[in-house]
C-alpha cells in the first residue's frame, strides 16, 4: 500500500464527517457567500478549528480573486494548496546523524508512547541501525514491562531500573552502554504523569540536562506523542510540553480511530511544530512519515 493510500485509508472516519464537500465543490460559485460558510463549518467540524478555518477561508477568497477560479476543481486544488501551506511548520524529518543520537519520546499516559516507540525501534533496526531502549519511566512499572516487550519484538538493547528509580540515572545508564555498545540510537520513554504538571516538567528538564552533559555533540530529537481522537485537548497538552521542553516534533497516533483529523492542521499552525509521523493503524508499519502535500490530498481527495 502506498503512501497515499494508507493516508486515504487511515482517514475514513474524517472523510465520512466530510460527506458534503463533494457536494460543495460541484455547486462551486466564486461569488457565493454560502460556499465559504459551508466550507468553513465542514473544516471546524473536521477540528481544524475555528481559528485556522477563518484563516484558510480568507486565503482561499483571496487565492479566487486572483487566480479567476470558476471551476469546482479548480478551487479543490486551490483548498489543497492553501492546507499544504499550513502543514509546512518545518523540517518533517529526524536528524539523527551522530552516533549515538537520541529521541526523548513525551506525551501524557495513554497516548500510544511506549507503542510508538516500539514502532520507531521497529523501523529503526529494518534500516540496520543498533537501538537502545531506555525505560526512563520508572513511576509505572507497566510502562518499563511494555517497552521489553518492544525492545525483544525489535532487536533493541534495553535497559531499565527499579520502580521507582531516577528516571535520570536510568539515561545516564542507557548513555554509558550505548557509547560502549556502538549504538545508533538512543530512544528514552519519559513519565507521562507526576503527582503535578511542575514535577513532570522538572523531571523531564533533569533528563535532558544529562543528554546534554553526556552527549554534548549528539543529534537529539525531542518528539511530543499526541492521541488524535483527543482534537482539541491534545493543543492543550502539547502547549504545557512546549513551554519547558523545546519540542522538535509532533507523533500524532490514531488518526484511523477520529473524525476529526483535521487536528493535524491547528497543530502546525498554532503550535508551529512539525508533525513528523502519524499513525494509521495497529500494524508495525502503520505508523508513517508525514508528508504534508500527500496529507492534505488525501484529506480533500
Amino acid at each position: 500500500m502506498s503512501f497515499f493510500e494508507k493516508i486515504f485509508s487511515g482517514l475514513t472516519r474524517t472523510k465520512a464527517n466530510l460527506a458534503e464537500l463533494d457536494e460543495l465543490f460541484q455547486n462551486y460559485s466564486p461569488d457565493s457567500t454560502d460556499f465559504y460558510d459551508d466550507l468553513e463549518e465542514l473544516l471546524i467540524v473536521s477540528d481544524v478549528g475555528a481559528e485556522v478555518a477563518e484563516k484558510v477561508i480568507y486565503q482561499m477568497k483571496k487565492m479566487t480573486w486572483e487566480r479567476r477560479f470558476r471551476k469546482g476543481y479548480e478551487a479543490r486544488e486551490g483548498l489543497v494548496e492553501v492546507l499544504s501551506r499550513l502543514l509546512d511548520s518545518g523540517d518533517t524529518s529526524l536528524k539523527l546523524d551522530t552516533i549515538p543520537s537520541v529521541i526523548l519520546m513525551l506525551g501524557v499516559n495513554g497516548v500510544g508512547k511506549t507503542t510508538t516507540i516500539g514502532k520507531l525501534a521497529s523501523s529503526f533496526t529494518a534500516e540496520g541501525k543498533k537501538v537502545l531502549l531506555s525505560a526512563a519511566d520508572t513511576f509505572r512499572a507497566a510502562a518499563a514491562e511494555q517497552l521489553s516487550v518492544w525492545a525483544e519484538r525489535s532487536g533493541s538493547d534495553f535497559i531499565r531500573h527499579e520502580e521507582g528509580s531516577d528516571p535520570a540515572a536510568v539515561v545516564y545508564d542507557s548513555i554509558n552502554a550505548a557509547k560502549a555498545r556502538g549504538t545508533d540510537i538512543i530512544i528514552i520513554d519519559t513519565a507521562g504523569r507526576l503527582h503535578n504538571k511542575q514535577n513532570l516538567m522538572n523531571e523531564l528538564s533533569k533528563i535532558r540536562r544529562v543528554v546534554d552533559r553526556e552527549l554534548p555533540d549528539a543529534d537529539v530529537e525531542t518528539l511530543m506523542v499526541l492521541d488524535a481522537t483527543t482534537g482539541q485537548n491534545g493543543l492543550i497538552q502539547a502547549q504545557h510540553f512546549l513551554e519547558s521542553a523545546g519540542i522538535t516534533g509532533i507523533v500524532l497516533t490514531k488518526l484511523d480511530g477520529t473524525a476529526k483529523g483535521g487536528i493535524v492542521f491547528a497543530i502546525s499552525e498554532q503550535l508551529g511544530i512539525p508533525v513528523k509521523y502519524i499513525g494509521v493503524g495497529e500494524g508495525i508499519d502503520d505508523l508513517i512519515p508525514f508528508d504534508g502535500k500527500t496529507f492534505a490530498e488525501a484529506f480533500f481527495k
